[in-house]
């Protein structure tokens, strides 16, 4: 199967996801904030091993949406780490209802989240079973 741009999409958006958690993992390093950089480091390769377990083409006939749950929730609970580790809302000039912004990153699950990958092929060659 080739399929390259949706398995580069799946890997390559979810670690855009997580990028910004490993550099701010390497910045607490620099500055000697060793168990915030280290957490925040342990955080970033459980995301990468969770992505590649996850990845649609290894479930084939699993809903997206539950491929999609547990990266979700890793993701929200590494804001979240983040945040605390970081001093809290106040110290990086965040309120509670910056919480809203997290809102439009969910839309994956609206939109695709009934798909798998098995039913995605299906969806491409429809066109062509029909001539």
């Amino acid at each position: 199967m080739k399929r390259r741009g949706e398995r580069f999409g799946w890997i390559g958006g979810w670690l855009g996801g997580f990028v910004w958690l490993g550099l701010l993992s390497i910045i607490w390093l620099f500055q000697n904030k060793i168990s915030e950089g280290m957490i925040g480091l342990a955080v970033f390769i459980v995301a990468i091993i969770v992505i590649s377990m996850a990845a649609p083409w290894k479930h084939p006939n699993i809903k997206y949406w539950k491929l999609m749950l547990p990266i979700y929730s890793l993701f929200f609970c590494s804001i979240v780490l983040s945040i605390y580790l970081y001093g809290g809302l106040e110290a990086i000039g965040l309120e509670w209802t910056s919480v809203f912004l997290i809102i439009p990153g969910l839309i994956p699950l609206v939109t695709v989240g009934n798909r798998t990958w098995n039913s995605s092929v299906k969806q491409d060659n429809s066109p062509n079973e029909a001539n």
